[in-house]
């Protein structure tokens, strides 16, 4: 039985590291499509039309021999795609039209902070000193990373960075509704299931607000960027992070997230040209201090 437990446990955190790192990649190929000039809704609408057959497939094969959902879970999977996946991703890509990759991914990286407080304000799960210590301490190198872009870049910053924190506490909330329902519905078969009720969501929103003409001038490479940010960086972490949550809870889950920022700082500064400056890797040091402190503290995940 303890072999069992062990097994499902490194599993579930190796699920939940790889799905964070692939996540990362997500920040720096939205960067490198903003480049070509569309906007966060247009880069959204793609993003999903093209992983939206993904996301059915496994919908699909997750419910293979099992009932149909009753009412009740259908309602809280279309309110965990609508808020885990259309209302996060689309603040988010609107945060990232103002900020750096890296500033980014360090707002992010708050989410097992964020999935705590929660827990605490609707389970009231208990937060030890250690939580309260981890919480000043990354949020502290928050601020200083958001200070040294806020002077580099101006005002606009600011908007970007509250996109961003808004979009971190909405998926927070999915993390924290997901951890049981995931449990009775399996992994595949949710993640499927909320993310095809997100796409469908993100694709209805571009054709409201946009012209279909928008959709058919854009350059092949938003095309290409577009297929890799659905694959890589959508549809597969998205089901390693269900994964995840279903082995060893939301809480350690999100802990295991610690690994997005470095990778997405090194991938910015590699790929995007982003400068490495003395006061960002301050502000990542103290992140990652600060949720590693957090973490010891942390007990029994969270489920």
């Amino acid at each position: 039985m303890s072999n069992l437990r062990d097994s499902r446990l490194m599993s579930g955190l190796l699920f939940a590291s790889l799905g964070a790192i692939l996540f990362s990649g997500k920040a720096i190929v939205v960067k490198l499509t903003y480049r070509y000039g569309i906007d966060a809704v247009t880069i959204i609408m793609y993003r999903m039309l093209f992983a939206l057959p993904l996301f059915a497939a496994m919908g699909w094969w997750g419910s293979r021999g099992k009932a149909p959902l009753p009412g009740r879970d259908w309602a809280h999977v279309v309110g965990l795609g609508f808020l885990g996946y259309y209302v996060a991703i689309t603040l988010n890509l609107m945060g990232l039209e103002h900020v750096t990759a890296s500033l980014e991914r360090l707002i992010g990286y708050l989410n097992p902070t964020l999935v705590m407080l929660l827990c605490w304000l609707l389970f009231r799960k208990p937060v030890r000193r250690m939580h309260l210590v981890g919480i000043a301490i990354s949020y502290c190198g928050v601020f200083i990373a958001f200070g040294q872009e806020l002077i580099q870049m101006g005002a606009s910053v600011t908007w970007g960075a509250g996109l961003t924190l808004a979009s971190a506490i909405t998926y927070s909330c999915y993390l924290v509704y997901s951890g049981h329902l995931v449990q009775r519905l399996g992994s595949l078969r949710l993640v499927g299931m909320a993310t095809s009720v997100a796409a469908v969501l993100c694709i209805l929103q571009f054709l409201v607000l946009r012209p279909l003409d928008v959709a058919l001038s854009v350059a092949p490479e938003v095309i290409w960027l577009s297929i890799l940010n659905a694959t890589l960086c959508t549809a597969l972490p998205a089901l390693m992070l269900m994964m995840g949550i279903e082995r060893v809870g939301p809480a350690m889950t999100a802990q295991a997230g610690m690994i997005g920022p470095l990778s997405t700082l090194a991938m910015g500064v590699l790929i995007l040209n982003e400068p490495l400056t003395s006061w960002l890797v301050a502000g990542t040091v103290l992140v990652i201090a600060g949720i590693y402190v957090f973490s010891r503290g942390a007990g029994t995940p969270a489920r």
